[in-house]
């Protein structure tokens, strides 16, 4: 990667980082109703792959969303007033926090339902299929997703059919406040893409060019040999499930534990001492990112409400 494309992910980890903080502010204030799942502490995971895809490669993703879209370039604005319900939202604030699209940026949204997403990745890959073309589908789910029947049945289709599918398991050791360990059989959740003959792989999630180089290896893998591939990413939220969750399942010692290696500390680092950037530009990036987020708050805080014709539209499609 050239320097400018460098400091633009660190750009995008920090831009992540500080509109979930914001957004949790906002949230406590009353101002975001309904559910929230914050990123915070994933910022590698999306902002890797992201870089690692061609745009005409599809992203779909469940419902801790909002790092995923801003990766695909949903300006943070737009990001914002989703959260807020307002018109000027990417999902027209009809979305909301768990359920952010852009097709024409090629990410197909974040989705409500835990696994409902992974047939429907399927789907897309089957008609890119039907059209000969080898684009790949990138599929983004938690680690609890891969206990339910649709990750079995997704998998296999994928295999059987061979479809270019890439599946993306964010193992974040929590399925909700239920520990891996509890409620898999399989501690190592690639091994699950044994069971179909899959080709799969593992990756320390919290170095995003460690996420880089495996996902761009996967995408190539999936793309040439017209095969599905798992990628299993170990990383940690470090925050609740979602914004209701007391946080009674964990100790707040294994938090700063993995705190300790913090995403965006370790890229940070990683730019200082590759002196592809000085502690003063990547300042520099911070401050405008903070001016940046600041801005979209006060854009989506002054956007209008939706109106009540408004719930009849985007309903169906001609």
């Amino acid at each position: 990667m050239k320097k400018e494309q460098l400091i633009d992910l660190y750009h995008q980890m920090v831009l992540i980082r500080r509109v979930e903080e914001h957004g949790a502010e906002l949230y406590q204030q009353g101002k975001i109703g309904g559910f929230m799942h914050l990123y915070i502490g994933q910022e590698a995971v999306s902002t890797g792959i992201v870089a690692a895809r061609e745009p005409r490669d599809r992203v779909i993703t469940a419902y801790r969303d909002h790092g995923v879209a801003l990766n695909c370039g949903i300006p943070a604005n737009e990001v914002m007033a989703e959260l807020l319900g307002k018109a000027t939202g990417t999902s027209k604030g009809k979305g909301g926090s768990m359920h952010m699209a852009r097709v024409e940026k090629n990410f197909w949204g974040g989705h409500a339902i835990v696994g409902g997403h992974l047939p429907i990745a399927a789907g897309l890959a089957l008609g890119d299929q039907y059209a000969e073309n080898d684009n790949v589908t990138i599929c983004m789910f938690g680690d609890g997703a891969t206990n339910i029947g649709y990750f079995h049945e997704a998998l296999n289709l994928s295999k059987a059919w061979g479809l270019r599918v890439l599946w993306i398991c964010e193992n974040n050791k929590y399925g909700m406040g239920t520990s891996v360990e509890r409620a898999s059989a399989v501690m190592d959740i690639r091994q699950k893409a044994e069971g179909y003959g899959m080709q799969n792989g593992q990756v320390d999630g919290m170095d995003v060019m460690k996420v880089y180089d495996a996902a761009k290896e996967a995408i190539e893998c999936v793309r040439k040999e017209a095969q599905p591939y798992l990628l299993e990413v170990i990383t940690y939220r470090y925050r609740g499930h979602s914004m209701g969750d007391p946080e009674r399942y964990r100790k707040q010692e294994e938090v700063k534990q993995w705190q300790e290696n913090d995403p965006i500390g370790i890229f940070r680092k990683q730019l200082l001492e590759k002196k592809t950037a000085t502690a003063k530009a990547l300042d520099e990036v911070e401050a405008a990112v903070e001016d940046e987020v600041n801005k979209a708050v006060e854009f989506a805080e002054s956007s209008p409400e939706l109106g009540v014709e408004d719930l009849f539209t985007d309903v169906y499609t001609e």
